[in-house]
């Protein structure tokens, strides 16, 4: 599949997104092309304006279809990935109201298709780096072959986490997320203790589990994120890390030996 060129749909129905929504009926099985869009919304995609026009124009002359072509091309192959559609799109005006943002750009990730939401490509290393992040998901959730419906706040904190350490051994740290250095590790390990390590069998379509993962009221903003990923840092502190194993292995694996860190 690879990408998929979503620019042809943009220069004739950027102003028109349910438009282009409809075109992505055959990838959401048993959704309207509305309930996709509301769904695509909350995670980065535009909305029509003229913020959305000149990201467009941007993408289109910086060939960004081609160039992430070519990331997906070197990943897929290193990995031996799905072979999965990609769908580009303008991200939503800052400022909008979306679960995970990053200097301009955003993504999402089924475990047959993958969403990425951008303004520009001026860092080409910082779009490798969403993308890492983004397949990595998808590289896991196809090895374990399980459900979304049927994910716990555990799976969620392992995936999350797991794909941005990939990010920080193929990119460097200063392409990491601004979530990883977010919080202190006191901060995480109270954190931790006062919110999340009573709840980690919580599945993703319960309540709480988002709350958990992306903050909100009084829970820390991107929470699930920041304690993913010092719970895989420090794992990988005393370990071998593999980009292949990280696929497979069991979620406990990784909190088992986290569990240990904290009771020191």
């Amino acid at each position: 599949m690879g990408i998929i060129r979503t620019d042809a749909w943009l220069e004739k129905d950027v102003d028109n997104p349910l438009k282009i929504c409809e075109r992505l009926l055959p990838y959401f099985k048993g959704k309207t092309k509305r309930e996709i869009y509301h769904e695509l919304i909350n995670f980065g995609m535009y909305q029509p304006s003229r913020y959305a026009r000149n990201s467009q124009m941007k993408l289109i002359q910086q060939q960004a279809w081609e160039k992430v072509e070519q990331i997906f091309s070197k990943y897929k192959n290193s990995w031996n990935g799905p072979d999965i559609p990609i769908f580009i799109f303008p991200i939503a005006q800052a400022g909008g109201f979306f679960r995970r943002e990053e200097k301009g750009k955003a993504g999402v990730t089924f475990p047959d298709k993958l969403f990425l939401f951008l303004s520009n490509l001026d860092d080409l290393k910082d779009i490798e780096a969403l993308f890492v992040h983004e397949y990595h998901h998808a590289c896991r959730m196809n090895q374990l072959n399980k459900k979304i419906e049927d994910y716990t706040l555990l799976d969620s904190l392992i995936i999350e986490g797991l794909a941005e350490y990939t990010v920080l051994r193929n990119c460097g740290r200063e392409y990491l997320a601004a979530w990883c250095r977010m919080y202190t590790e006191k901060e995480l390990l109270k954190f931790w203790n006062r919110y999340i390590k009573n709840d980690l069998d919580k599945r993703k379509n319960e309540r709480g589990h988002d709350e958990l993962l992306y903050g909100g009221g009084r829970i820390p903003k991107l929470l699930g994120y920041a304690v993913g990923f010092y719970i895989i840092e420090n794992y990988y502190k005393n370990n071998h890390y593999s980009t292949k194993l990280s696929f497979s292995t069991s979620a406990y694996s990784y909190i088992n030996d986290f569990k240990n860190i904290e009771l020191k």
